[in-house]
């Protein structure tokens, strides 16, 4: 997408505050990027966030359904997170589902905190979360319990559990 908008490595990294050498690594599959580097990308370079996770590139219909079968989705893995994307298919969508595997067990897990545009519900499936944002007291949320947040507060959550917990995440954009 960089090179047809016919960008520098240097000018999309100076529209989307990523060093070049991260985006070459991105583009060459050499990293993948977290949750706030998507982001960064997709407000800097101006495309739809739901295009970067969509498998077709079809023209959008009247009718939309999407259907996940279990296992099925996009998978994005990070150090403290496992990002199963659903409703891949669809592009130009108002928000972007995930189930999550939390991984990590502290914020000492964490070399920086979310922070994104749009809002966030959280919904535990299954273990137990702590879940910390800027402005408030972490909350531990268990099985049956969710959070709805405003995303463009630095945000964190890492599992108290001995396993670790699964989440259904929703963003919107």
């Amino acid at each position: 997408m960089r090179r047809d908008k016919g960008m520098t490595l240097e000018e999309a990294g100076r529209i989307t505050g990523l060093a070049a050498s991260t985006l070459s690594k991105i583009e060459n599959n050499m990293m993948s990027p977290t949750f706030d580097v998507v982001q960064k990308l997709v407000s800097g370079l101006n495309i739809d966030i739901t295009y970067l996770f969509g498998q077709s590139r079809g023209t959008e219909a009247s009718g939309r359904r999407s259907v996940t079968k279990d296992g099925d989705g996009r998978v994005m893995e990070t150090q403290v997170y496992r990002h199963r994307l659903l409703a891949t298919e669809l592009v130009h969508k108002r928000i972007l589902p995930f189930v999550t595997r939390i991984k990590a067990r502290s914020l000492a897990d964490f070399t920086e905190w979310s922070c994104h545009a749009g809002e966030e519900f959280f919904y535990v499936l299954s273990g137990e979360v702590c879940f910390n944002t800027e402005h408030y007291e972490p909350v531990v949320l268990g099985a049956g319990d969710s959070i709805y947040i405003d995303s463009g507060m630095r945000h964190a959550c890492y599992s108290t559990s001995k396993e670790d917990a699964e989440a259904i995440w929703i963003n919107t954009g």
